[in-house]
């Protein structure tokens, strides 16, 4: 695993450290990340979630994209969920894609936590 990569699993721990980060290497100096429990809040039954991405052996040159959660999030309103939410799986479990991308991604500012934090709070805003 990359230095880079590996600080940016310590940040993730601390930023959610509530959570289980679990990390497994890629065997290219990248990982897959899984966390969990995340709280949605009450716009999504159930509230709670886990979400997963892939940070790149690139990072932090390369954006986390897509994110994942669990597949049975339905909205507390009953609404759909709307553009940028996709069924697909995330390591061969059913899953909800997130697809927000970091236009203009600058990396010494877009962390993989920050990344994360921003991704959590547009899924509980919409």
């Amino acid at each position: 695993m990359k230095p880079q990569v590996q600080q940016a699993i310590e940040e993730l721990r601390d930023c959610f450290p509530d959570a289980e980060v679990m990390a497994r290497g890629t065997g290219d100096g990248g990982v897959l990340v899984k966390i969990e429990p995340i709280d949605l809040g009450s716009a999504y039954i159930p509230q709670e979630t886990w979400i997963g991405f892939a940070i790149s052996f690139q990072y932090p040159q390369a954006d986390i994209y897509p994110l994942f959660v669990r597949s049975d999030l339905v909205r507390a309103d009953g609404r759909d969920h709307g553009e940028g939410i996709t069924a697909v799986p995330f390591e061969g479990q059913p899953a909800l894609q997130l697809s927000r991308r970091s236009n203009g991604l600058d990396p010494t500012v877009d962390t993989a936590a920050l990344k994360v934090t921003k991704v959590i709070q547009w899924l509980r805003d919409k």
